[in-house]
């Protein structure tokens, strides 16, 4: 066990603000996202990136290391107790809470929801192991997101950078027509995919063998559970903070491939997905926040290497600063045009 595998328990401080944010009312309630979407994009502003790679022996060991593992197991444990105490706290403080708690609280679950349940759920759906994709699909149960499992893995990383890929951002599409693109074509393409692989095992596609099928039924008969034990407006909270997990997510797919295209090499097929058709940040607090996810570059050239050993590249395009800023940045499409357009244009002179 090695004591490098720790300091991925920095993304921690998010839970026990958000432990305290669904224990009390007031400004409290508002500091895991000031964290998130104010501390942490200043800092990267000022703190340089961190290019290095781990030598060969480094990456062997880190490879073995189940410490790394078990950090992701911690989350779903953690992701699960954090929406219980949620929803208790949301249905209990009912009559002592503004609609400034309120809010507060179901911005803290959606970060939960994106930052955690999506991005850890993700990381876990790459791996091969039934365990471990269990607790991948748990996750994205907090966000009512499980098509995730099946369009991300058997869709997006076949069609990225391509014209084909719904959650691949064309240049000069602004993050706002991107979502309703991005979440409309990725939940079809899912059917699809789920509905050929059905059909390919001999099964009828509406049937339990059908894995969107399964996801369904599990996604009603989890907000059923929540509407029985919480009532109607708990559940709405909820609801609420599962959409901020999910625009979070889209919010993330849009800037990992904002305008970056695979060329076609004729029979309605491209080239390999390189390094060079995802946006990279070695930003250190991003990546450890995100559990290297924003070492994009290398999970796309190699979608089965773990979050641990992920590599820098040096012909991936690099984003100005980490993923928490430049999430931020998009939602001002003039700005985000004007910084992310010009180093496109770059790249392709």
């Amino acid at each position: 066990m090695s004591i490098r595998a720790f300091k991925y328990l920095s993304p921690l401080v998010i839970y026990i603000g958000s432990y305290r944010s669904f224990s009390v009312t007031g400004w409290e309630i508002w500091m895991p996202l000031m964290w998130a979407w104010v501390v942490i994009p200043v800092a990267e502003l000022f703190i340089n990136p961190v290019a290095a790679n781990l030598g060969a022996a480094e990456e062997e060991l880190a490879k073995k290391d189940r410490t790394y593992d078990f950090l992701l197991y911690l989350i779903v444990i953690l992701q699960y107790s954090l929406l219980i105490k949620f929803c208790i706290a949301m249905k209990q403080d009912a009559d002592v809470m503004t609609w400034q708690d309120i809010a507060g609280r179901i911005g803290v679950m959606g970060l939960l929801c994106g930052t955690f349940g999506i991005n850890v759920g993700h990381e876990l759906g790459h791996r091969v192991n039934k365990f471990e994709q269990a607790l991948a699909k748990s996750l994205l149960l907090t966000s009512l997101y499980m098509h995730f499992f099946t369009e991300h893995n058997k869709g997006h990383h076949k069609r990225v950078a391509t014209p084909e890929d719904p959650s691949s951002a064309r240049f000069g599409e602004p993050v706002y027509t991107f979502y309703f693109r991005t979440i409309i074509f990725s939940y079809i393409s899912a059917w699809h995919i789920a509905n050929d692989e059905t059909r390919k095992k001999g099964k009828p596609v509406f049937s339990l063998y059908n894995e969107m099928i399964q996801f369904t039924f599990i996604q009603l008969a989890f907000l059923s559970l929540l509407f029985f034990v919480f009532g109607w407006l708990v559940t709405l909270y909820f609801l609420a903070a599962a959409m901020i997990g999910i625009l979070l997510l889209e919010t993330v797919n849009y800037i990992e491939h904002y305008g970056l295209q695979r060329k076609p090499t004729g029979d309605g097929k491209y080239e390999r997905a390189m390094p060079s058709h995802s946006w990279n940040s070695d930003h250190v607090i991003g990546r450890l926040m995100l559990f290297e996810l924003s070492r994009h570059s290398d999970h796309h050239y190699l979608a089965s290497r773990k979050y641990q050993v992920l590599r820098h590249h040096d012909d991936s395009p690099q984003m100005p600063t980490g993923y928490p800023g430049m999430m931020i940045l998009s939602l001002f499409p003039p700005a985000w045009f004007y910084v992310m357009n010009r180093r496109i244009k770059k790249l392709q002179s």
